[in-house]
C-alpha cells in the first residue's frame, strides 16, 4: 500500500435535464440521474445507489485483505447492503446501513474465525467509516457441499 494521504479525483458535469456524466482518470465513464424516489428516470446509477454500492464493494475488498492476512481460505462472499435514507432535523441523510453477507467456505473451516473476520471487515471498511448512520452486519457462513 502507498503511504497516506491518498487522493481520488472525480468530475461530474450536468445541465438542467438529462443524465450527469461522471468521469475519473483511467476509469470508464458512468452516467447518473436521480433515483425514482426523487422523480428520476430509474434504470441508471444514482448518487444514492453509488454510495450504497461503495459500501458493499469496500466490505468485500476489506474482507479480502483481512482474510488473506489471517490465512483464511474462502470460496465466495456475497454481499447486499441496504441503505435507509430518511429526514433528520429537516435534512435528508442515510440513517442506517445493513450489510447482509454470506460467506462460503470449505467444510471444516473454523466458522468462529470466519465470523470474526467478517466483523473485522465491516469495522474496517473505510467507506462505511466515513459515513454517518447506524451500521448493522448480518453475517451468514455456509460450507461448500462436495
Amino acid at each position: 500500500m502507498k503511504p497516506y494521504p491518498h487522493l481520488y479525483s472525480v468530475k461530474a458535469q450536468g445541465s438542467a435535464n438529462g443524465f450527469v456524466p461522471v468521469t475519473a482518470p483511467g476509469l470508464p465513464d458512468i452516467s447518473s440521474a436521480p433515483p425514482p424516489e426523487f422523480d428520476g428516470p430509474g434504470g441508471v446509477w444514482s448518487p444514492e445507489s453509488l454510495l450504497v454500492a461503495a459500501i458493499a464493494d469496500c466490505f468485500i475488498l476489506t474482507f479480502r485483505g483481512v482474510s488473506r492476512a489471517a490465512k483464511l481460505p474462502w470460496e465466495q462472499l456475497a454481499c447486499e447492503v441496504e441503505g435507509v435514507l430518511d429526514r433528520v432535523a429537516g435534512v435528508a441523510q442515510f440513517v442506517r446501513y445493513t450489510t447482509r453477507a454470506t460467506l462460503t467456505v470449505e467444510a471444516g473451516t473454523d466458522q468462529g474465525k470466519a465470523r470474526d473476520l467478517l466483523e473485522r471487515a465491516e469495522k474496517g471498511c473505510l467507506v462505511a467509516n466515513s459515513l454517518r448512520g447506524e451500521r448493522i452486519l448480518e453475517a451468514r457462513i455456509t460450507e461448500v457441499v462436495t
